[in-house]
């Protein structure tokens, strides 16, 4: 059916009256600098705009102006911009910014070619400093506009260039400047890409809803004093995360329970900073080796008891298991072995999960069982992108795979996929060709709950746009 375009972009904006205007269009209005509105697009892409504005306010402070851009070194302007979405690339856009600019006197050029001239600008950029700091008529599509426009069935694209292109000759002229900063902020509070919210959307009844698989609610209403936050993140080293900026990170995730996996430290080798973030309490389990594996968790709430390991001295001596029990359920965060090169450590990893499997069910004869952490292995072929070439490699053989099967069929849900059962979701990505820009990743990081708990879920997420790891966390929202 076809929509009416204009009534939807009124309804967005209504529904989205009362949300953050996003950071570009705050400094274009604060500024009306169009080297801001540059610099800031450029740190937005992929990035949250809570991490923006604080990175952009950090490197203004230095350079306000392309001269003094032009005076920070490389390794400065990492550090200013940190932890924005690929702070490496963006630093080096960054800072050959200013030669590129000398061909436009200094001065950020005003046209789509010389846009796309510069270095780290695509067409999104393009446009949207356009829109944004010159009021040019152009259309900015990122992610959140073309997935939303393709859900309405508004246009029939595949990348985000062939939506701009599709809007320039359908979309009428007076959205063109405002679609963008609509469709992002109705992106990022109702129409989200994971569990987007139709229950409460005022277009619900009128929406073509292509390709979405709404959120599922509770049987009942939950207030904020009964739902907890849970988050568990393979940080591939705590110590080296501490340069990054973790004690930061932790305040802006604000989880009730924050469980890390692969903290290669053992307390002796930690910080203060890191062992007494204010308003937790922490506990860590660590390997025997130095540098290598470990398991902490940073908890609001007091628990009852603290258990590292789970009894087996072979499995124990890696610190791979700690457990935090509460008045009605028990919180495991577990750093499961990796099977190794040739694997070379399968049958351990596969010992290892029969022993806590094992431990698991025992534990759950009395109380819910919330078991997270990095599992390492991809359940199904939806669960990485390319199943057919890694079939023997380690995280995706048959053996690790059938042991999820037994794990599940056991009794146990993998929370996530009771919201989203799209393929595109992953929780790791290599460092090696550009595999986290490509999204070409694994997921094999989970909350799993015991099934008679499922009720007490009330939502489950993949958190894509944390830097700073291999990995990026995962979210579950509990009822407590």
């Amino acid at each position: 059916m076809a929509i009416d375009i204009d009534y939807f972009l009124k309804i967005v904006a209504s529904i989205t009256a009362d949300e953050k205007v996003p950071v570009v269009d705050l400094i274009a209005v604060q500024s009306r600098d169009p080297f801001k509105v540059l610099v800031a697009t450029i740190l937005s892409a992929r990035t949250k705009d809570e991490t923006t504005a604080v990175a952009a306010a950090r490197l203004f402070k230095k350079a306000p102006t392309v001269d003094a851009l032009a005076k920070l070194s490389l390794n400065t302007l990492e550090k200013l911009i940190y932890p924005v979405g690929f702070y490496k690339n963006k630093a080096g856009f960054l800072h050959a910014l200013p030669e590129a600019l000398k061909r436009f006197e200094n001065r950020v050029p005003d046209s789509m070619n010389d846009l796309l001239s510069l270095p780290g600008v695509g067409r999104k950029t393009a446009n949207l400093v356009l829109c944004t700091a010159f009021q040019k008529q152009a259309i900015c599509v990122d992610t959140h506009v073309h997935r939303i426009m393709n859900i309405w069935q508004y246009v029939d694209t595949t990348t985000p260039e062939q939506t701009e292109h599709a809007l320039r000759a359908k979309l009428p002229k007076n959205h063109w400047l405002s679609v963008n900063s609509l469709l992002v902020a109705f992106g990022q509070s109702i129409c989200r890409p994971v569990g987007p919210r139709c229950d409460i959307c005022a277009l619900e009844p009128q929406c073509p809803q292509y390709g979405v698989t709404p959120r599922k609610l509770p049987m009942q209403k939950v207030t904020n004093q009964d739902r907890q936050r849970f988050i568990s993140w393979n940080v591939n080293g705590l110590r080296a995360l501490e340069k990054k900026g973790f004690v930061d990170i932790v305040g802006d995730l604000n989880a009730d329970i924050l469980a890390i996996q692969e903290t290669k430290a053992q307390p002796d080798q930690l910080s203060d900073a890191l062992k007494n973030i204010d308003g937790y309490t922490s506990y860590f389990n660590w390997a025997q080796k130095k540098g290598y594996s470990g398991v902490a968790v940073y908890t609001k709430k007091e628990p009852l008891q603290v258990t590292k390991g789970f009894g087996h001295e072979e499995f124990d001596n890696e610190g791979r298991v700690l457990t935090l029990e509460f008045p009605t359920y028990y919180f495991i965060n577990i750093y499961f072995p990796n099977s190794g090169a040739e694997l070379k450590r399968l049958t351990y990893k596969l010992e290892f999960n029969e022993a806590l499997h094992a431990y698991l069910r025992q534990l759950n004869t009395n109380k819910t069982l919330i078991i997270c952490g990095d599992y390492n292995v991809a359940h199904k072929e939806i669960d990485l992108k390319n199943p057919k070439t890694n079939v023997k490699n380690a995280g995706f053989t048959p053996e690790e795979r059938a042991w999820m099967d037994h794990f599940i069929d056991s009794g146990f849900l993998d929370t996530f996929r009771m919201f989203n059962t799209e393929g595109g979701n992953y929780t790791w990505w290599s460092y090696r060709f550009n595999a986290r820009a490509k999204n070409v990743g694994w997921r094999i990081d989970y909350f799993c709950v015991d099934q008679a708990s499922q009720e007490r879920v009330l939502d489950a997420d993949i958190l894509s746009e944390i830097m700073g790891s291999d990995h990026c966390p995962v979210s579950l929202d509990f009822r407590s």
